[in-house]
This record gives structure tokens, sequence and C-alpha cells, in this order.
């Protein structure tokens, strides 16, 4: 069950407290640190969940990016990581597409357990047995820089957008 973030759990620096409102109707306290932890080279994140977004697995670069110990993220729904800087859009596209039965690709800002944040060139599929979708696998690669910083100035208009 997704629970408030704790302040002894943040990285040291000025803190934002935010709750979070996520599409099933629940709510979550979460505390941002504007700290960006750099994507490590050479790794990527996989992960995969079930249809409903719960998270099955999770290789140690998504334990270790996220902050997490691996038992806090298996069972836990993958909208854990959302950080507030996300516009909703982005994920409506990634839903809609995955449930069209195609391949997703974007940049994400994830939040991390201790308040800080790191960025993903993010690729999501669904997994497809007998015919049917039993979940989704998401591979994460080392983003380009220049597409961060586009995506900082897109996603923050698009949040305005949204909070009008």
């Amino acid at each position: 069950m997704m629970t408030d973030m704790n302040e002894s759990d943040l990285v040291p620096g000025e803190r934002r407290e935010l709750t979070m409102s996520y599409h099933d109707g629940r709510t979550r306290r979460v505390l941002v640190v504007d700290h960006e932890v750099p994507y490590p080279d050479g790794k990527l994140i996989v992960s995969r969940t079930d249809t409903a977004g719960v998270i099955t697995h999770a290789n140690q670069a998504f334990v270790d990016m996220s902050g997490y110990e691996r038992d806090e993220l298996i069972g836990e729904n993958h909208c854990i990581l959302r950080h507030p800087d996300m516009p909703a859009a982005a994920f409506k596209d990634l839903w809609d597409t995955v449930g069209r039965g195609e391949k997703w690709q974007g940049y994400v800002k994830n939040l991390r357990k201790d308040g800080a944040h790191y960025w993903v060139f993010a690729t999501a599929i669904p997994n497809v047995r007998d015919g049917r979708v039993v979940g989704y696998t998401s591979v994460r690669r080392k983003p380009s820089r220049s597409k961060v910083n586009e995506c900082i100035a897109l996603y923050a208009r698009m949040r305005a957008e949204e909070l009008k």
C-alpha cells in the first residue's frame, strides 16, 4: 500500500510538500527536494508490472535509482515514482499507447524515496501471452541531457495548463 513519504528519508535540502492524487482516487503526501541524481552510465532500469501497473519485478538498477528496497517496490503501483512535475497527459499517452498493444517511449522525471529525482528515457511494451496482455515491461536508459532540458520546459507548460 502506497504510504506518505517520511521526512527522515529525505536528502538534505529545502523541500516542498504536496498531496498527489492518483488515477484510482488514492492520495499521498510527497516530499520533493530539488536535487537530481544522475543516471548511471551503462545501466538499464528494468521493471515489470501487471495490467494495473503493480510492480512484479524490479532489477537492481531500479532498486538503486529509486532509493526504495526491493520489497518496498514489489506489489506497489508504479505511480509511487510519479514526480509532481510530470504532466498527467504524459501518463495518459503511455496508457493509451500500451493499451493499443503498441510500444511507448518518452522522457520521465521520477521521484525517489529520498525526495530527489532522476530522469530516464523509458520504453514500455505490453507483455502478451496467448493473445492477451498480461502486464507490461519498462526499460529505462540514460536520457539525452538536451532532451531532458526540452522536457523540463515542455512539462512545466503542460503542468501549468493542467492546474488552470
